[in-house]
């Protein structure tokens, strides 16, 4: 009577063939997350956050002041008007876990606001996301 089964050979065979699959995959997904993370800060930039300071601007005639950030968009500052907010549902964190930074008016953008993120070092640097032509 033959037992039907694996050998500790083929085993082993199938654990080599998923390392060596394994090793050929990983290098390419590694740098994925970082990407990821760019991404999503990029749209709270561009487009979740700048979509309730634009709501807050329709509905006050002004962005919020630099000091006033972007707590305006939670909760009304004395210098609103017609505050209609929350503008936002949560306070915008970046991927990174840090706030975003927020100028009104903008250094680089002195027709209305800079809005970025400090990135994954937290510092200014080549790294930061940003709502403005990085060639200026």
């Amino acid at each position: 009577m033959r037992k039907s089964g694996f050998t500790l050979v083929e085993l082993m065979l199938v654990v080599i063939i998923i390392g060596i699959l394994v090793a050929m995959v990983a290098p390419r997904m590694a740098g994925r997350s970082e990407q990821a993370r760019i991404a999503v800060a990029q749209a709270d930039v561009d487009l979740n956050i700048a979509t309730g300071l634009k709501l807050y601007e329709v509905d006050n005639g002004a962005f919020p002041a630099t000091d006033e950030g972007l707590n305006a968009l939670f909760q009304a500052p004395p210098s609103a008007k017609k505050w209609k907010g929350p503008y936002l549902e949560k306070k915008p964190l970046d991927p990174w876990g840090n706030a975003y930074e927020y100028k009104c008016p903008g250094v680089h953008r002195s027709y209305g606001y800079d809005l970025y993120s400090l990135g994954k070092d937290g510092v200014e640097s080549d790294d930061d996301v940003v709502n403005w032509d990085k060639g200026q």
